[in-house]
């Protein structure tokens, strides 16, 4: 289905991305396990770290722009969890990333904690009240794609939306045929607005693991308070979703490419994962195994 030329050392990350569209329809279907999330109306936070806290700002944003209640979203080793909630969302691949253990142990018999987990065989299982285990989505590549996006599949698909476009934009962002100019531009600024600004944090993110290129990412509303500053020939302001208006003007009028994402923002998602992944194997780069990352972070205690 991808046009990109897979070198044996990308296998995982790129079967893995390529497997988004199946892996969102399961979490879509999983009726069961979206009735475990918090219900209408509770004030809830959502903890991760990386790409799970990007996660987490986004289901954050729509569910309480959605009218589900009160949400916050935190990276795990700055949560402010004793506030009241009636429950905290604990988002991880691994399962045992420490700063989210510490979090869910903090909180045991305190408060209601949900873990959305990768590994069903991981602590984490053990310490919260709800696991939500999703090992379909699970990954064996450090840099991180299909279990991100099938989580917030699920829990876009608990707040009711329908998640047939976002699963055939996908498909449409692995059928297309890369750009040779977007692969090769010299810095990538990446925006959003609301749910998909977490998504543009993403996307930066995963340049900057599997290619070590030179990425950034803003609210789109902030990008013109100084970092298109940056904005230059053979370089590209990437947006998820619809833009403000006058925003692409102003960075063609730099030189900069405008990148103007049609396809919804999960959907985009993956055509910046698309590439990462080629830019990585331009340069003779393993994401699979990327530089100074390991797939979870386990710090001493």
């Amino acid at each position: 289905m991808t046009t990109t030329p897979i070198h044996p050392a990308a296998a995982h990350m790129a079967s893995e991305l390529e497997s988004q569209p199946r892996t969102w329809s399961i979490a879509a279907a999983l009726t069961d396990e979206q009735a475990v999330l918090p219900a209408r109306g509770e004030r809830i936070a959502v903890i991760g770290c990386g790409t799970s806290w990007f996660m987490a700002q986004s289901y954050a944003w729509l569910r309480e722009s959605g009218g589900h209640g009160e949400t916050d979203a935190f990276t795990a080793s700055e949560a402010f969890v004793d506030r009241g909630y009636d429950a905290v969302v604990a988002l991880t691949r691994s399962g045992t990333t420490t700063e989210v253990l510490q979090v869910a142990e903090r909180l045991k018999g305190r408060v209601r904690t949900i873990g959305v987990i990768g590994d069903a065989t991981s602590p984490l299982v053990g310490l919260v009240d709800d696991a939500i285990t999703l090992p379909f989505a699970d990954e064996q590549s450090v840099v991180q794609t299909r279990f991100a996006t099938t989580a917030l599949a699920l829990f876009r698909a608990s707040l009711g939306e329908d998640l047939g476009r976002a699963v055939a934009d996908a498909e449409t962002a692995l059928a297309e045929v890369l750009d040779p100019a977007l692969v090769d531009a010299e810095q990538y600024s990446f925006l959003g607005q609301g749910w998909s600004v977490g998504l543009a944090h993403e996307a930066a993110l995963k340049m900057r693991e599997a290619s070590q290129s030179w990425t950034e990412s803003y609210p789109s509303m902030e990008y013109r308070h100084g970092p298109i500053a940056i904005a230059a020939p053979g370089r590209v302001t990437w947006h998820f979703g619809e833009a403000p208006v006058g925003l692409e003007g102003d960075v063609l009028a730099t030189g900069a490419r405008f990148e103007a994402g049609t396809l919804d923002p999960m959907a985009e998602l993956v055509r910046a994962q698309r590439v990462a992944l080629a830019r990585a194997l331009a340069r003779g780069l393993d994401p699979d195994a990327p530089r100074n990352l390991t797939r979870s972070v386990i710090l001493d205690d």
